[in-house]
């Protein structure tokens, strides 16, 4: 795996100081004092979903397999932390021969969460498991947040497929994984190749308003592209006046046109009166794509408009609203020693002011109804009841510090399908409210 498979500059040579300041620090101090081997059990979850949402989707889960297993001090970066005196000298001898050894657990890509979830659990020693959280959050937080909100979006649209659109909206990096997130979520394509280059997502695109621009008239714009990309091309009709732009396209193109694109005013009247058009004119098989900063909530307001496709862009890449998950990664067991068979003692974080976790090495399941749909999310530390043990939902994703659990992305993109498919109907409602299922703990 080289680290243009994580969405990287070619000269980025790996993930390691995708990481906070203090996770070397603490680890210094952890070598020193002699805690830095003990056993030790992370966990990745949020406390509460973001106001309104009703579940959350797990996203990112590949990406984090990569950063784990491009997680090296090289030379360059031993040196920039040495010319920093980030760590002392002791500590950089062990960052050297750094390889995570450790186990880790999680939701599968795709899987829907809720509040306390155990979405990621890393095991390992200390000193190896802290160095991780700030990167594994990273990704999770960002990607988690981007396929909730295209979840919605989705759910929204029907069996109308949605193009992914976002990048010119958000870090150029931070636009590819978008793009991977929203795939996850139920968008059928994206307009950036990156995203496709990387994680094989379908492209698509034809012009803007530029193109239409650039030439003297808007009929000799539309015959251009037809004459470049074929009858079947989508043509953007709302540059100047929508009604003569439509008649000017069938023109260019005859009824074989493949689809008009309309990227301004009032959508729903606007869709009408082109549908109404494009018929009269016999381009009844033209589609019509329609864009221009739509979320969830547009994008179900179009539901009786002729619309084919939805292209968004600024509210995916910005989670709709929600732009990361909060979650966290807590410390909620360790052992006195590095023995693999010394025993897990719970810890927790009591403060106040709603921080609190909750200790031990946990499992999750989930309970069905007797219809077969999900009615709560069971957490538990103990032994796993006899009736959930073949509902668990964490699966093993690297072993003794190997990846073990990579899947093609389509694979990730239907099981985010029919995992919210199994929720119960209210979850697909947009209006604010609670979670569609409770969490209990047991």
């Amino acid at each position: 795996m080289n680290t243009a498979d994580l969405g990287l500059p070619v000269d980025v040579p790996s993930t390691a100081l995708f990481t906070d300041h203090y996770e070397l620090t603490m680890l210094q101090a952890a070598l020193k004092g002699g805690t830095a081997d003990r056993r030790s059990v992370f966990e990745v979850f949020t406390r509460r979903l973001p106001e309104g949402r009703r579940y959350g989707v797990v996203a990112g889960t590949g990406r984090v397999l990569d950063a784990v297993e491009n997680f090296r001090f090289d030379a360059d970066v031993l040196g920039f932390l040495r010319e920093r005196n980030v760590v002392d000298g002791p500590t950089l001898q062990w960052l050297a021969s750094y390889r995570f050894s450790g186990d880790v657990w999680g939701y599968p890509e795709g899987e829907v969460y809720f509040a306390g979830s155990p979405i990621l659990r890393v095991e390992g020693s200390f000193a190896e498991c802290v160095l991780l959280e700030t990167v594994i959050l990273s990704i999770l937080n960002h990607d988690s947040a981007i396929a909730a909100a295209a979840s919605r979006m989705a759910s929204a649209a029907g069996e109308r497929p949605l193009i992914e659109m976002g990048a010119r909206r958000t870090h150029e990096l931070a636009a590819v994984a978008a793009s991977r997130a929203a795939y996850v979520g139920g968008f059928t394509t994206t307009s950036d190749l990156a995203a496709g280059f990387r994680y094989g997502i379908p492209t698509v695109g034809t012009s803007a308003h530029a193109f239409t621009l650039i030439h003297d008239s808007e009929r000799d714009a539309f015959r251009a592209q037809v004459d470049s990309l074929g009858r079947g091309t989508t043509l953007l009709v709302d540059t100047y006046d929508v009604a003569e732009a439509v008649r000017l396209a069938v023109e260019a193109a005859g009824p074989e046109l493949g689809a008009v694109r309309i990227d301004s005013g009032d959508l729903l009247l606007v869709a009408h009166r082109v549908r109404q058009q494009l018929d009269e004119l016999g381009a009844t098989k033209t589609k019509i794509i329609v864009t221009s900063d739509l979320d969830e909530y547009a994008i179900a307001s179009l539901a009786a408009a002729p619309v084919d496709a939805y292209g968004v862009g600024t509210q995916l890449v910005t989670g709709s609203g929600h732009p990361t998950c909060s979650m966290v990664y807590k410390l909620v067991a360790r052992a006195h020693s590095a023995d693999p068979k010394a025993p897990l003692e719970p810890v927790a974080k009591k403060s106040t002011g709603g921080k609190t976790s909750i200790g031990g090495r946990k499992w999750a399941a989930r309970r069905l109804d007797e219809y077969g749909v999900a009615e709560a999310e069971v957490i538990g530390t103990g032994a796993v009841p006899a009736e959930l043990s073949d509902r668990q939902l964490l699966v093993e994703l690297i072993k003794g510090g190997q990846v073990v659990a990579r899947e093609p992305l389509d694979v990730v993109r239907d099981r985010h399908a029919a995992s919210r498919a199994n929720l119960p109907l209210s979850a697909t409602q947009l209006s604010r409210g609670e979670a569609v299922i409770p969490t209990e703990y047991v």
